[in-house]
This record gives C-alpha cells, sequence and structure tokens, in this order.
C-alpha cells in the first residue's frame, strides 16, 4: 500500500514536470476553462494542448466537466494553488541563491 503511495505522488509530480502544464495550472487558478482556450493562450495547436491536459488529468491534478461539446477543466484541488506557489518560492530562491554565486565568481 505504502509503494501505491508513492506513485501516486511520483505520477502528480511528473504531470508537473513540465512549463506549459505548469502554465496551464497558473492559468486554471483563476477558475474553469475551456480546453478549447488553452491553444490561443499559450501559443499551442489543439493536439498538443490535449496531450497535456491528458497528462494532468491522469495523475488527478484536474477535473473535467462537459458543457455541450466543450470540456470544462478546473484544478482538483484548491491546494494545488498553493503547491505552484511553493515551486515558485523555491525556484526563486535558487535563483537568487545561484546569482549571488555567480557574482562571486565575476569578482574573482
Amino acid at each position: 500500500m505504502e509503494q501505491e503511495g508513492y506513485r501516486l505522488q511520483a505520477r502528480m509530480v511528473k504531470a508537473l514536470a513540465h512549463p506549459t502544464r505548469l502554465k496551464m495550472l497558473t492559468l486554471l487558478r483563476e477558475g474553469e476553462r475551456c480546453a478549447c482556450e488553452f491553444g490561443p493562450l499559450l501559443g499551442l495547436r489543439q493536439a498538443n494542448v490535449s496531450q497535456h491536459l491528458g497528462v494532468l488529468r491522469k495523475a488527478h491534478v484536474v477535473n473535467t466537466r462537459r458543457d455541450g461539446v466543450r470540456i470544462m477543466y478546473s484544478l482538483s484541488d484548491e491546494r494545488m494553488a498553493e503547491v505552484l506557489d511553493t515551486l515558485a518560492y523555491i525556484a526563486r530562491d535558487q535563483f537568487v541563491e545561484a546569482a549571488a554565486a555567480l557574482r562571486e565568481v565575476a569578482h574573482n
């Protein structure tokens, strides 16, 4: 059972491990969106959008519902916004540390 828990977590983290999917999740923080909106917003072809949304859906990161012919997407858990924030803070801190190290090297 413990192994399955790690597998589920790994699937979720893997789903987050792509810049396009992170952008999609950031857009979904604002609220539910139609799959058809992502292509124009991100400059992607619909086939590529569908692939990325499929990864997010399989990892249970997003929910879907049908609205007529449109497929609507939303975050599956409001805590995902906190995860995105935490990732952004960590990345920012790592960038600041790397920049400081590079400045130190440049001054030597």
